[in-house]
């Protein structure tokens, strides 16, 4: 073995220092929002509506169980969020007639519960008229309620499926 063989650093033993690509310039989102703390849900609610405040909505959401969100409980952003001047909601993060607010995970996932299930019950109540409504000359077929997406597959397979389900509260 020569000395240069035997001075050489193993290929296992150099460092590459990654290099990250610069993201292309966009114009941020009105309603960023920062990361939630461990075992709470973040989620804008709306206050007001063609200016004027919407207390039925934001009534509801409190009794949900949703706390508007003050600026000091979020450290760190990297830019100061925008908040509400004045009103009754003055000092919560807010923008466009919206306020941030948050909610235990714990009844977040009840209250997704709750409204996954009441959608059920209401399809399965449709379902039902949808039978009753049948007769054996021009027989009603069972709903078919799946997507399928096949753009791109080769041998225009279904390449998702995926049951139609009510992800959260309409409102």
């Amino acid at each position: 073995m020569s000395d240069k063989e035997k001075n050489r650093t193993p290929r296992s033993a150099e460092v590459r220092e990654t290099k990250t690509r610069r993201k292309p310039w966009a114009p941020p989102a009105m309603l960023d929002t920062p990361p939630p703390p461990p075992g709470m849900h973040y989620r804008w609610i709306r206050a007001e509506m063609m200016g004027e405040a919407d207390k039925l909505n934001i009534g509801k959401r409190f009794r949900e169980g949703f706390v508007p969100v003050r600026p000091e409980e979020i450290e760190g952003y990297g830019y100061e969020l925008p908040t509400i001047d004045d009103g009754k909601h003055a000092g919560v993060v807010g923008v466009g007639g919206l306020i941030l607010a948050k909610i235990p995970m714990e009844i977040k996932l009840e209250r997704d519960a709750y409204y996954r299930n009441e959608t059920q019950a209401e399809m399965d109540s449709i379902d039902a008229e949808l039978a009753a409504e049948s007769n054996a000359i021009m027989p009603i077929g069972a709903p078919q309620r799946k997507q399928t997406v096949d753009f791109g597959n080769p041998d225009n397979k279904p390449v998702i499926e995926d049951d139609l389900e009510f992800k959260d509260d309409p409102t």
